[in-house]
């Protein structure tokens, strides 16, 4: 096995996905799916596995390379693998027989009382070889076809049965006791509400929900003015099934077009941009590229892939969805003949969040973050000018809801990743509240104190073993051992108090910056070739500043410029933004057992089992507060000596 495929074993994911075994000439001999790519592809390389294909032993001396796709669910694997499967011809894989295709919903229109059903013809939506009947999906799951044709079968009544029964019912069946069908099969039904109810189903299954909503909303309103109440009864019913949304796909979708859905990621200067080949309403491939040294904005990277990528292909599909709009877009879209679109919400935004899992999962498997973070640590150490390489930075943050619940939090990174087991969480004591400055103090006072203690204790344990071996053998970092920088949150105040938590406990050579969010108040002018007169613009609001980020250094008054998307701000952001949550979600937990908190709990020798029969007989602590020593003492397992202690609460 090489280092490569050794590297990307390590990196794969706990996700549903799909997996493509290549030879050392890079051809596909094995596709498959999983439920977790990390544990199914790793037991191909696993001695002793409990896997008896004939074919694994010659799949297993093939593999030269492996590539792998991230997908939403386990049923999108399965539909992926086939199609890569046809596509591919692998030598390894069983061939799959087409016999079946994808559950679609028929709505024959053509019949007098048309019904919903389930179909597996599989033509462009809206169609078929009958041109009577229209055709809603494929969905992608059985399930997902079946809760839509249930939603349609609970809140627009038309018939479930079929044409036999139809014609030879004498008596309604329970659909119609129980107000879901109208019982054509017995009952003279109005043939115009009918095919009302029919319409508002092909629009119901055709995503055209605003203005079916428009519709019913007014058939509602006409009904309740007529005193109709269980027709609005109905339309209501109807308005709320819309809002319940059928099950959408990211795999196969309705429209059966051609597009490129564009996925993005990036850590500092380090990018990967996954594309989704959706054909024909399949995903078909997805290939991913990686940018080093990007550092520009989002919106021109992107701008600036596509005119790279597609500017000398042909074969540029209809649709092209990306996550930013960028500068020169309908120049672009002009140029190769093709629409480009910022979905805000639908499945193209599920096909976006799917793109971007496949970018973040491509980004860990060819080892970007590890392969660079001495070289980006080592710029960071450059541009603070710090006298260590940062290798452990910790960062601090404050918390509270107005001035109470106060909780201070400290976070970790080792060499570049976020290092969980020493983060630690400070419930900041009284007289305190409203004050961030001495929250913060003493937070800080506190870690650094153990930090001081740590350190002592390191230096003498090196003197000893110095002493007894003659050398300068290092011992073991403690949990509490100072970091080779400390970050907090805040400007030049939370700075100033940072450091004189640090040198009250003699550390003075602790490297410790401030990273604030602050307002841009005089971002750079852009630069003009030449000078045009132009005409008087309209007075127009001014726009609000920009945020950006400002890192704050001891001694120095104004902070230091980093690019907001250097790979030297990227470690210091990406830990605020870390103790920013962690911090959070302590207070969130502090202040959640403040409200739950009961009198009970701060008296000694009442443990749970007493509090839960105290409270279980007597209802609450003000009856508890009110009862006799006599009535205490009938809670069962209340004794004299309790009693003695729930006087306390009189």
């Amino acid at each position: 096995m090489t280092d490569l495929l050794q590297q990307k074993l390590e990196s794969l994911p706990a996700k549903p996905g799909v997996y493509l075994f290549k030879d050392k000439k890079g051809t596909v001999v094995y596709v498959g799916k999983a439920k977790s790519l990390r544990s199914r592809v790793r037991s191909y390389f696993q001695t002793g596995a409990s896997d008896e294909r004939v074919q694994l032993p010659f799949l297993q001396r093939a593999i030269g390379d492996l590539e792998t796709v991230v997908t939403g669910s386990e049923k999108e694997a399965a539909i992926l693998e086939a199609s890569l499967v046809k596509q591919h011809q692998p030598r390894f894989n069983i061939k799959l027989r087409d016999d079946k295709n994808f559950i679609s919903l028929k709505l024959d229109t053509a019949h007098p009382w048309p019904r919903l059903e389930v179909a597996r013809a599989l033509g462009r939506a809206g169609a078929t070889e009958e041109t009577s009947a229209r055709i809603f999906g494929p969905y992608h799951s059985a399930t997902a076809a079946r809760r839509a044709l249930g939603l349609v079968n609970k809140h627009f009544q038309l018939r479930t049965c079929g044409d036999l029964e139809l014609t030879s019912r004498k008596r309604p069946c329970l659909q119609y006791q129980i107000k879901r069908c109208p019982a054509p099969c017995v009952f003279d039904v109005d043939r115009a509400w009918y095919a009302d109810q029919v319409r508002a189903v092909a629009m119901f299954l055709d995503g055209r929900h605003d203005e079916l909503s428009r519709e019913l909303l007014s058939k509602m309103r006409e009904a309740a003015a007529a005193a109709r109440f269980e027709l609005a009864a109905v339309y209501r019913d109807q308005l709320r099934a819309i809002e319940s949304v059928r099950e959408e796909q990211r795999i196969v979708t309705e429209d059966l077009a051609d597009r490129d859905v564009v996925g993005f990621y990036r850590e500092g200067d380090l990018a990967e941009l996954a594309i989704l080949h959706v054909r024909e309403g399949r995903l078909a491939d997805v290939t991913t590229f990686s940018l080093k040294n990007a550092e520009i904005p989002d919106e021109e990277l992107i701008g600036g892939f596509l005119s790279e990528h597609y500017g000398e292909r042909l074969d540029v599909p209809s649709e092209i969805v990306v996550p930013l709009a960028f500068e020169g877009e309908m120049g672009f879209a002009e140029w190769k003949r093709t629409k480009v679109i910022v979905p805000k919400r639908g499945t193209r935004v599920q096909l976006l969040e799917l793109a971007r899992d496949n970018a973040r999962h491509a980004f860990v498997e060819k080892s970007r973050t590890t392969d660079d973070v001495q070289e980006r640590l080592a710029q960071l150490q450059e541009r603070l000018r710090l006298p260590t390489l940062p290798r452990r930075i910790e960062c601090c943050d404050i918390s509270h809801l107005g001035g109470g619940d106060v909780v201070g939090a400290v976070v970790a990174m080792q060499d570049g990743q976020l290092d969980k087991k020493r983060y630690r969480t400070f419930n900041v004591k009284g007289g305190t509240q409203n004050d961030d400055y001495a929250a913060m103090y003493e937070v800080l006072a506190r870690r650094f104190r153990r930090g001081a203690k740590a350190q002592e204790t390191a230096l003498a344990e090196r003197a000893i073993v110095e002493e007894s071996r003659g050398d300068s053998a290092k011992t073991d970092a403690g949990e509490w051992d100072l970091p080779d920088l400390f970050v907090v949150d805040g400007g030049r105040g939370q700075l100033a108090v940072a450091i004189a938590a640090a040198r009250d406990l003699g550390l003075h050579n602790l490297p410790i910056v401030a990273l604030a969010k602050e307002r841009d108040l005089f971002p750079p002018k852009p630069k003009l070739l030449k000078k045009l007169p132009e005409p008087e613009p309209e007075p127009a609001a001014p726009a609000a500043p920009a945020i950006v980020d400002r890192v704050y250094l001891p001694g120095q008054k104004n902070p230091i410029p980093l690019k907001s998307h250097s790979a030297s701000l990227f470690f210091l952001a990406r830990l605020r933004d870390e103790a920013h949550r962690f911090s959070n979600r302590a207070r969130e937990r502090l202040g959640k057992a403040r409200r739950f908190k009961s009198a009970l709990d701060d008296l000694p020798g009442i443990g749970p089992a007493l509090k839960r029969s105290l409270l279980t007989t007597l209802g609450s602590v003000a009856a508890i507060r009110a009862a006799t020593d006599e009535e205490l003492l009938k809670v069962p397992g209340v004794r004299a000596k309790h009693v003695e202690v729930l006087r306390k609460l009189r």
